[in-house]
C-alpha cells in the first residue's frame, strides 16, 4: 500500500512531554487549587497506561481516592477547570523552551512533505496544547499540517479508533494508505483499530508495553550521524507488511 498521509500523535511523539511537561503542569495546577496532591513519576506513569485524556484521568484519580471538597456537586466542571489551567501551565513551558521536539520529528515531516505526502495530528491533548508543540517545528513546517484532530473532538478516545477514522475521513484517504506514528500501547490500538498502519517511537513511559501489530519499534525516529528512520523505511515496512524489531 502506499503511503498517503502520515499521521502523528502528539504527546510522547513529537515531544516527549509526559514526565517534564504535563505531569509538572498536573502537580502546578494542583498546588494552584490547594489540592494536596502530587503524582511523582512512578505514579504517573501508572496513571498513563490506565486511561487515555487529562480529564479522564483526573475523573478516575478522584473517583479512587476521593474527590477534593471543592468539587461540589458538579464535579465534571471542577476537572474542566483544573484541566484548563493545567494546559495553561503546559502551554507555558512549551513556550519558554523547558521541552523540545524529539530527534526526528522535522526530518521525518520534512521528507513526507517533499514526498507529497500530507500531514496531521491525531491526539487526545487539548489542541491549543497541541498548537504550541507544533510551534515548535517553526511556521513554515506547522503550516504544512492540514488536519490537527485534537482534545475532545471525538466523545470516544483512544483506545478507539474514533479519532483515526474520523482523520481518514477529513483527509479523504483510506486507512490502509495512512501511516500513524504512535508511542503507546493505547495510541496503537486506535490505530490498528481504524485499519491503518502503525510505527512506534517509544518514550519514557512507553519503553516497557507491548507492541505486537506494529510494523516496528523504534527507541527514536533519529537524525543523522546516528541511526534514525526514513521514509523509504516506513514504505518499505508498508510493501513487508510484516514487523521489524528497531533501528538496523
Amino acid at each position: 500500500m502506499a503511503i498517503e498521509a502520515l499521521i502523528f500523535d502528539c504527546d510522547g511523539v513529537l515531544v516527549d512531554t509526559e514526565r517534564d511537561g504535563h505531569r509538572v503542569a498536573f502537580n502546578q495546577a494542583f498546588r494552584d487549587f490547594g489540592i494536596d496532591i502530587d503524582w511523582d513519576v512512578a505514579l504517573y506513569g501508572r496513571l498513563l497506561k490506565q486511561v487515555a485524556g487529562g480529564k479522564e484521568r483526573l475523573q478516575q484519580y478522584f473517583d479512587k481516592i476521593g474527590w477534593p471538597p471543592d468539587a461540589g456537586k458538579d464535579p465534571l466542571a471542577f476537572i474542566a477547570r483544573i484541566h484548563e489551567h493545567k494546559s495553561l501551565v503546559f502551554q507555558e513551558r512549551v513556550r519558554s523552551g523547558k521541552l523540545s521536539l524529539r530527534p526526528g520529528i522535522n526530518r521525518i515531516a520534512d521528507e513526507a512533505h517533499s514526498a507529497g505526502i500530507r500531514l496531521g495530528v491525531c491526539t487526545t491533548a487539548r489542541e491549543e496544547s497541541v498548537q504550541a508543540v507544533l510551534d515548535l517545528m517553526g511556521p513554515e513546517r506547522k503550516s504544512r499540517f492540514e488536519h490537527v484532530l485534537a482534545g475532545d473532538i471525538v466523545s470516544r478516545k483512544k483506545p478507539d479508533p474514533a479519532v483515526y477514522l474520523l482523520a481518514s475521513e477529513r483527509f479523504g484517504i483510506e486507512p490502509a494508505n495512512c501511516m500513524v506514528i504512535e508511542d503507546s500501547h493505547i495510541g496503537m490500538s486506535a490505530a490498528l483499530g481504524a485499519g491503518m498502519n502503525c510505527v512506534i517511537t517509544t518514550s519514557r513511559y512507553t519503553e516497557d508495553e507491548d507492541f505486537t501489530g506494529a510494523l516496528a519499534v523504534y527507541p527514536q525516529l533519529g537524525d543523522p550521524p546516528d541511526a534514525h528512520v526514513t521514509l523509504n523505511d516506513f514504505r518499505r515496512l508498508c510493501g513487508k507488511g510484516t514487523p521489524d524489531t528497531g533501528l538496523e
